[in-house]
């Protein structure tokens, strides 16, 4: 299909290049550094597991800048299509032109394409991957005619968080075992205190009370809550404390109001705050 460069229907990309900036922020849990430099050096796309808001994204942001690689992160969602991602003809100023997607251009760069929340785009998007993911290292681009050869530096990495997948929204195995993957979840405590205090600027004495929390509130999932409290939820909340407002409004503002639109839930979470903070 033909669309208009005035029409058409962004995708949710950033992109960004290596340069003299220091490294972002991140703090391994494990060994996921070791192995997604393994996995960029043998050429292996690679799978992140966990939870909304645990660092994935950081995390590859990290790794790209540490590897001095482009960075093309494309946020899924239910309207991307394979389209979205190779590209498609567009009318500008009366002429037809091809324009790639993020992924095209990734190929064509060497990047590094990050797929954040894969299982929430359309089927057709994982047909493509899967040239991409063998031994051919393969991008098709039928509309073109072309056949794009992955050049070394190119590594695709996707996402997804196991814990809102269902029937409608899942990996196929035939998927899923085209990728080294990693499992990531939220760092323990004594690890993400000086995570939160880094991004925040609140000092970790401070921090401790509300990473405690957290952890109370995280082992309520799956019972009133349907996700835990994440990281970077506490991030935020510790930035406004540490601009000045009061750590109860903070908590309310970021850790609790987030979390739930019922207010009986809401009411025992502030009950649970209370407890857990004295």
């Amino acid at each position: 299909m033909i669309r208009s460069a005035a029409t058409l229907a962004a995708v949710t990309e950033t992109v960004d290049t290596p340069g003299s900036a220091s490294l972002p922020f991140y703090q391994p849990t494990g060994d996921e550094c070791a192995l997604f430099e393994h996995a960029y050096n043998h050429r292996l796309p690679l799978l992140l597991k966990g939870p909304t808001g645990c660092g994935k994204t950081r995390f590859v942001a990290h790794m790209a800048a540490k590897l001095g690689r482009p960075l093309y992160t494309v946020s899924c969602h239910d309207d991307l299509t394979a389209a979205d991602l190779t590209g498609r003809y567009l009318l500008k100023g009366g002429d037809t032109v091809w324009a790639d997607g993020p992924l095209t251009r990734a190929v064509r760069e060497g990047a590094i394409c990050y797929l954040d929340e894969v299982v929430e785009a359309r089927k057709d998007v994982t047909v493509v991957l899967h040239p991409l993911t063998d031994d051919r290292r393969i991008l098709p681009l039928d509309r073109t005619g072309e056949t794009l050869e992955a050049p070394p530096g190119f590594m695709l990495v996707v996402s997804y968080n196991p814990g809102y997948q269902n029937v409608l929204k899942a990996l196929k195995p035939s998927t899923r075992q085209r990728f080294l993957a990693v499992e990531f979840d939220f760092p323990a405590p004594e690890r993400e205190v000086p995570i939160v205090a880094t991004e925040s600027g609140l000092a970790e004495n401070r921090v401790v009370p509300l990473v405690r929390l957290a952890n109370a509130l995280r082992a309520l999932k799956g019972q009133d809550l349907e996700e835990g409290v994440s990281t970077r939820l506490l991030i935020y909340c510790a930035t406004l404390i540490r601009s000045g407002m009061k750590p109860e409004r903070a908590i309310r503002a970021a850790l609790i109001e987030p979390l739930t639109d019922d207010p009986d839930i809401r009411a025992g979470l502030l009950r649970v705050a209370e407890v857990t903070l004295g």
